[in-house]
């Protein structure tokens, strides 16, 4: 095999990685969704058990990406894309990060009807699957057009935070006998919204990896 092709089977592996890694924390958000549905505590147990195969995933990229850049000193539009995987993972990893953490606040919400505090929480969490959904898509795909729609579609996410944060400010002013409760699930709204901007930072690394520039600034 010629030095060329190992680079770009390099290359493609790393893309293969990225996905592997991108599918593994939407598998894991499709869990939190059946879990907050049925109210299963071993599912939220397996998503905070999984959290750690993601960690070693995001360490496993790092290093994929710092030996392509060490040692094939590779040209501006590789180096785009192994820049923007650097970046990239550290937010897909954050995102397995929350939801992991909205797990353990389910678990220790136990019962807990998540409507009857706000109707809008579990909309936050459709939303929330389908833009990390698009963000990975995107980037794997290299699909600027994809990114686009995500940055726009992440504007959902905040208005249903806003939604949220007023039902519960709402019920606290009203009285409530749980208090902890109304503050676990606002954590969970904010992890939520939190998932949002961390997708709208993927796809921005997106439009970076095609364009060399990020927020309207070029960097490379």
């Amino acid at each position: 095999m010629t030095t060329r092709s190992m680079y770009l089977e390099e290359l493609n592996s790393l893309r293969k990685s990225l996905a592997e890694m991108g599918a593994a924390v939407e598998e894991s958000f499709n869990l939190l969704l059946t879990a907050v549905e049925n109210k299963d505590t071993d599912l939220e147990q397996q998503i905070i058990r999984g959290d750690r195969v993601i960690n070693d995933m995001e360490r496993s990229i790092e290093s994929q990406c710092l030996s392509l850049i060490t040692r094939q000193q590779p040209i501006a539009g590789d180096l785009r894309m192994i820049s923007a995987a650097l970046k990239v993972v550290t937010d897909i990893e954050r995102i397995g990060d929350q939801t992991a953490d909205i797990a353990e606040l389910m678990l220790r919400l136990r019962d807990c009807d998540l409507d009857a505090y706000s109707r809008h929480i579990t909309g936050m969490l459709q939303v929330a699957k389908e833009i990390v959904h698009d963000a990975v898509r995107a980037f794997v795909n290299r699909d600027s057009r994809a990114a686009d729609e995500v940055i726009r579609h992440d504007d959902v996410v905040d208005e249903l935070f806003a939604k949220v944060k007023d039902d519960l400010v709402h019920m606290l002013q009203e009285g409530v006998d749980n208090i902890d409760a109304c503050v676990d699930v606002l954590m969970i709204a904010k992890y939520l919204e939190r998932i949002g901007d961390h997708a709208v930072n993927i796809a921005e690394w997106e439009i970076f990896q095609e364009s060399g520039a990020i927020q309207h600034i070029r960097l490379m």
